[in-house]
């Protein structure tokens, strides 16, 4: 098996384990973020009832803007920032952040801070 397949396997495997425990709901909605080798991508997600409450990504050109790289720290803060203020503007202000067996670090830590530091409660 190559290296990427096991890497890939192996978060997936993570993410799986994990999803066991974090689930979302009306009251707190899960904030789902994937991080590509290009984008980011987050969406607040109501598990309950199967529907995504808002999305934001780094392919939208609103959101990346005049951004130099579109899946740097930067980007990733940016991205928090607007995900808090289209969930909150849907009337959601707690979550439960899934980072999709990803590593809390880096892009996927900016993402959180930014989230945070936008008034989004997790």
């Amino acid at each position: 098996m190559s290296r990427i397949t096991d890497r890939k396997q192996r978060r997936s495997k993570i993410k799986r384990r994990s999803r066991h425990h974090v689930r979302g709901t009306a009251v707190r909605p899960r904030l789902a973020v994937y991080r590509s080798l290009r984008h980011l991508y987050a969406q607040v997600i109501d598990d309950e009832k199967g529907v995504t409450i808002a999305s934001v990504s780094t392919l939208d050109k609103a959101s990346a803007g005049d951004l130099s790289s579109t899946g740097g720290r930067e980007a990733g803060k940016r991205i928090g920032e607007l995900i808090a203020e289209r969930a909150k503007s849907q009337g959601v202000e707690t979550v439960v952040f899934d980072r999709s067996g990803f590593q809390y670090h880096g892009v996927i830590r900016a993402i959180a801070d930014g989230a945070r530091e936008a008034g989004l409660k997790f």
